[in-house]
């Protein structure tokens, strides 16, 4: 049986994108409610002896549009998700997922940007771009990085929306068979007349760095730049949180008082943590050895989150009072840090008191 969290979603369709890239449509219009740019984690069988294994893939469909949520799915050498699911995914089938999540996604829609992807980047950034063009009034340059013609994704769909928005969409396919690796140097020539846009990044790792420095380079500033980034994970997403001895001790609106600083250690082992999350303040004991995530999941408090294992951000929150340390952190970089940004499946509470937002 699902954990209340999960949802399940049935196979529509299968569309063959190129010869290692498959597209899952889902039925329904939409079934859960997104943000263009999200993903959503599968839970699939495990491998290596483990009982389950999740892997997150993002949705190429875009909220605004009206069209089921598809999802596309590039075979990776060794790749255990993506094999099974190129292989096994059929119309009929059902599949688990996590609710959406992801913070790949541009604070409106009216906004002029520049988004670069490669291979199966192109995924949430074609999210992105048709939410723009649907919903938004934004001009969109677009350039898509390639091993050649063939291993273009979502090639005629693009075609046909150059077609449609002539005036808004400029598409630069990039094919590494005629014009080798996109390098910086190369890069910064293509990407100077844009380099003042918000820039939105989704591909291979050396493409993303490639493209930041350029823009860098150039004068664009980090808060203007956006990757995303991927990482393996382990079935622990879609387990339980730990058991934890604690409950809210009390919850109120936004505009409630009352945080203040406590000089000595709450009754309770750990930490007393006043949270901020979707127009209200919650108040709950945080014991020392546990998450935060697990003792606002155990207090009742529905915070986001996806993965659990410091690898989406998609739990990302902000310390406002007080101290915590990580134990594990793949996506925050020192500047988040400096900043005061934590992810909250892997934050254990370091003072009597802390204070912290999801805003």
């Amino acid at each position: 049986m699902a954990e209340p969290r999960t949802h399940r979603l049935v196979i529509a369709e299968v569309i063959e994108e190129t010869a290692d890239a498959r597209s899952l449509v889902f039925e329904g219009t939409p079934q859960l409610p997104y943000e263009p740019g999200q993903f959503l984690t599968f839970k699939l069988p495990g491998t290596q002896g483990q009982p389950v294994t999740a892997r997150c893939y993002s949705l190429a469909s875009s909220p605004h549009t009206g069209e089921p949520m598809k999802v596309t799915v590039k075979r990776v050498p060794g790749g255990h998700g993506s094999n099974w699911l190129c292989d096994h995914a059929v119309p009929g089938a059902e599949l688990e997922v996590l609710p959406p999540a992801g913070t790949f996604t541009p604070p409106g829609l009216d906004t002029d940007l520049l988004l670069v992807a490669g291979g199966s980047g192109i995924t949430p950034v074609m999210s992105i771009l048709k939410s723009v063009l649907t919903r938004g009034r934004a001009r969109l340059v677009l350039l898509y990085a390639n091993r050649s013609e063939s291993a273009v994704i979502f090639r005629d769909e693009l075609r046909e929306l150059t077609e449609d928005y002539p005036d808004r969409l400029q598409v630069v396919h990039w094919l590494e068979t005629l014009q080798g690796l996109p390098a910086t140097d190369r890069l910064a020539t293509e990407l100077a007349p844009y380099a003042g846009r918000v820039a939105y990044l989704c591909g291979p790792k050396p493409l993303m760095d490639a493209a930041e420095v350029a823009l860098r380079g150039l004068g664009a500033t980090r808060e203007r730049l956006h990757r995303e980034r991927f990482f393996s994970l382990s079935g622990a997403a879609f387990g339980a949180p730990a058991a934890v001895d604690s409950s809210a001790v009390g919850s109120s609106g936004a505009g409630s008082s009352g945080a203040g600083s406590s000089g000595s250690a709450p009754d309770e082992p750990g930490s007393t943590a006043r949270v901020e999350l979707d127009g209200a303040t919650h108040e709950i004991t945080w014991p020392s050895g546990t998450p935060l995530l697990d003792a606002l999941l155990a207090a009742g408090v529905d915070a986001p989150y996806s993965c659990r294992e410091g690898a989406c951000a998609a739990c990302t929150c902000r310390v406002l009072e007080g101290e915590v340390k990580m134990t594990r952190n793949e996506v925050l970089d020192d500047v988040d840090l400096a900043d005061g940004y934590i992810l909250a499946c892997q934050s254990l509470p370091l003072t009597p008191r802390v204070g912290i937002t999801y805003s």
